[in-house]
């Protein structure tokens, strides 16, 4: 600080010298100052290493008091949210049962990290890449936070060189979308994915997608759904019988995707005013993909004045009359439309799609989408090989605020018995008794008071939803004996202390069935 120079240029040289010792907050805004200052033409000194944490609080303090009459701003980020208990309890339930029905159709787990290399996911989603959360070089990697699970499960299966395997996840993915709360948009969410990657039987592994989407509706007592599959296949038949230009199928594609939302009048404009298309020719696409239906829909598009002389095309409706058998094999036919205006937007889909949504008034938008990416591993794998997928992903977040809404009094807590005392100076004796439950692996707590009231710790189990209370006083201890009160219907009965463990986990478990 004792060097000399022109006004202000030492203070610079200065900085920028020793910059790199500090943290990147603090040195932002010392160059924030140093920069003001020469400006100003100040003379003011440099401040020592001492004062660069005070300048870096106080500048930090003052900026965020600018708003919010001086107070922080403790706001979330758009499109994110906490959860409190109840809201967790809820999650926690929908998750356990997405996660058996994956266990029970034969999936193994893995997990992936919650960023990737930015190149390993640009130019796979089409229009939805604008969507990816980009960072700043991280020592010499450019990185991305995950947009869906699909992608890095390519990667995976690539770069382990497997050749069979059906997994799940569940992971939370990021997408800098326009945020939607109240209908579960949002733009950290997570996923729940099932996936098939390897050689299988045609539509075999398509069919049962459908099928553990219907067993984890279910499960959740959701029976007002329909699921609409398709195939690319088809779609870019029907645009190749129409006449759009090789090149602009899957833009076209993304503008059939928006038919859930819009009118068709909306759409087609989109695909003659923004993506170059012949108005004579979209309306040709419109008179196909306006259309749903089951197998009768398939034969009626078999004919040559339909789709009947396009290869691709008649490729695509042989796969969906296979789908559809074996969706009524599997007792969810009831539950599957037909749906040609369905598109998926992303990138990658190569064959059948498939998309949930509700049919009931509580309207969320699609509830769970997939479909088949037979070609995505080999833009992964060294020699370009490509293992056939299929795969679909439960919009878990969009079932959360249907089961908010529904689940009232959802218990937190995970406590089964509570330990209480009757009288004063048996804390100890609580906490030995704590010990004992503990270590026979049972779920318990007390009041953490040296003397509680006995009304209180009643009314703690009460309120939490404890099923059982276990009470110790002088009596008890003289006598070798617990009371255990079940709180649902507040019996009281006295057992051993060398019976307690036994008669708890008998009570418990009828607690359960």
């Amino acid at each position: 600080g004792e060097k000399k120079g022109k006004e202000g240029s030492f203070k610079l040289s200065y900085y920028n010298e020793y910059k790199s010792y500090l943290r990147p907050s603090v040195a932002a805004v010392i160059g924030r100052t140093m920069t003001t200052e020469i400006l100003n033409k100040s003379n003011t000194n440099i401040p020592d290493t001492n004062g660069f944490e005070k300048m870096t609080i106080d500048n930090v303090k003052s900026e965020g008091q600018k708003k919010k009459g001086g107070k922080m701003n403790l706001k979330c980020p758009k499109g994110m949210r906490d959860y409190d208990p109840s809201q967790m309890a809820a999650r926690e339930k929908v998750f356990e049962k997405v996660k058996k029905c994956f266990k029970k159709h034969g999936a193994v787990q893995i997990d992936t990290p919650v960023m990737e290399l930015k190149e390993i996911l640009t130019g796979k989603y089409g229009e939805d890449s604008k969507l990816i959360y980009e960072l700043d070089d991280q020592g010499g990697e450019l990185l991305a936070l995950r947009y869906d699970l699909t992608v890095p499960f390519a990667r995976y299966v690539a770069k382990n060189k497997i050749r069979n395997i059906k997994r799940y996840q569940i992971a939370r993915v990021y997408r800098r979308d326009q945020p939607v709360m109240t209908k579960g948009r949002y733009r950290e969410f997570y996923q729940c994915d099932i996936d098939f990657a390897g050689e299988y039987e045609r539509m075999l592994p398509d069919a049962e997608c459908i099928r553990i989407v219907c067993d984890i509706l279910n499960s959740l007592n959701i029976s007002q759904y329909t699921i609409k599959v398709n195939s690319r296949k088809i779609l870019d038949g029907i645009f190749e019988v129409c006449g759009v230009p090789t090149h602009k199928f899957r833009p076209i594609c993304s503008a059939v995707d928006k038919l859930d939302k819009e009118c068709w009048e909306e759409v087609k404009r989109e695909m003659v005013e923004t993506k170059g298309l012949e108005a004579d020719v979209a309306d040709k696409i419109g008179e196909y993909v306006l259309k749903k239906g089951s197998a009768d829909l398939i034969d009626e598009l078999r004919s040559p004045a339909m789709l009947g002389s396009c290869t691709r095309a008649c490729e695509g409706l042989d796969e969906m009359a296979l789908l559809l058998e074996y969706c009524d094999l599997y007792n969810c036919g009831d539950k599957v439309s037909f749906d040609l205006s369905l598109a998926r937007g992303l990138d990658y889909y190569t064959g059948s799609i498939f998309e949930a949504v509700l049919t009931s008034e509580e309207s969320v938008g699609s509830i769970a989408g997939g479909g088949r990416y037979d070609e995505l591993v080999g833009m992964f794998a060294p020699k370009g090989k490509s293992i056939p997928c299929v795969g679909v992903s439960v919009g878990i977040e969009r079932l959360f605020a249907i089961m908010e809404k529904r689940m009232e009094n959802t218990r937190t807590s995970t406590v089964d018995v509570l330990v209480a005392s009757s009288q004063k100076d048996m804390l100890k004796h609580r906490m030995k008794l704590l010990q004992e439950l503990w270590d026979a692996d049972i779920n318990a707590e007390a009041v953490y008071k040296a003397n509680p009231k006995m009304l209180t710790q009643f009314q703690k189990a009460e309120e939490e939803g404890i099923p059982l209370v276990v009470i110790i006083g002088e009596q008890e201890l003289n006598e070798g004996t617990v009371k255990i009160k079940d709180t649902s219907n507040r019996e009281e009965t006295t057992v051993k202390r060398n019976d307690m463990i036994k008669r708890i986990q008998d009570l418990l478990q009828r607690c359960g069935d």
